[in-house]
């Protein structure tokens, strides 16, 4: 898998601008953007230690080179008064400075494959290709407790280079823990082949030993790939494919 390649420096900046200081701030912008998902600005300012003004200088200097977009925050359950914060997200241009994978030539791979052989072909690919992620991470996924495996499989997702982080979620009896992957190195070939996805999703619930559910992805549009698992998850040591959930249920 790929590691989080170097931050971005805008291809239509001067050479002699990417050791300037505000290049270096802006590069640190947008990668904890990509780290973290979509962040206000006031989020930004205490994670890099930063004012709101100068936050907001790199922001805009992002914005002005679509490398980032302002959306309305999401919010769940019950609004408070005033206006939803706005949060900034990378765009597909800023999400492809950190993507070194010839997409389009995955993507016309996988055409042939399905035009030559069929679907099947291309659902056995994207199989094959999760099960190497899987057996390099179940001797250490069982060695822990079933309530210890979210955590652990945040952290082998991040130092794959997925930006993985895990929150809770939810309230009993629907409560569980929501894992959120800031960073996909297949999301454009993904748009196309969503059976990268759901293979994944897949994969996770036989990992944790439970039936998970995706409700996001940065193929379909979202800011983070979001996998819920719920709480009262109990290992089980394999998971049938039909308790898992990989549609996109937004």
């Amino acid at each position: 898998m790929e590691s989080v390649p170097n931050p971005i420096v805008s291809a239509s900046s001067p050479a002699d601008d990417a050791s300037d200081v505000h290049v270096g701030t802006r590069n640190r912008v947008a990668r904890s953007i990509l780290a973290n998902g979509p962040s206000t600005a006031v989020d930004l300012g205490k994670r890099l230690k930063m004012t709101p003004a100068g936050v907001r200088r790199h922001l805009d200097a992002l914005l002005a080179e679509n490398l980032v977009e302002a959306r309305q925050q999401r919010t769940y359950g019950q609004r408070g008064r005033g206006r939803p914060a706005k949060v900034f997200a990378l765009t597909d241009s800023g999400r492809s400075v950190f993507y070194q994978a010839y997409d389009q030539l995955a993507v016309d791979a996988l055409k042939f494959l399905a035009d030559s052989v069929g679907a099947e072909a291309v659902e056995a690919f994207a199989r094959k290709r999760v099960a190497e992620l899987s057996d390099r991470f179940r001797e250490r996924m069982d060695a822990v407790p079933a309530e210890e495996r979210p955590a652990l499989l945040a952290k082998l997702l991040t130092d794959d280079g997925y930006a993985a982080t895990l929150r809770e979620s939810g309230k009993a009896p629907a409560a569980g823990e929501q894992l959120c992957q800031h960073h996909c190195p297949v999301a454009h070939v993904a748009e196309q082949f969503p059976q990268l996805c759901e293979a994944e999703t897949e994969a996770f619930a036989e990992l944790l030993g439970t039936h998970v559910q995706r409700l996001a992805t940065i193929a379909h549009g979202d800011g983070v790939c979001t996998t819920f698992i719920p709480m009262t998850a109990t290992a089980t040591g394999s998971t049938k494919s039909n308790e898992v959930s990989g549609g996109n249920a937004l």
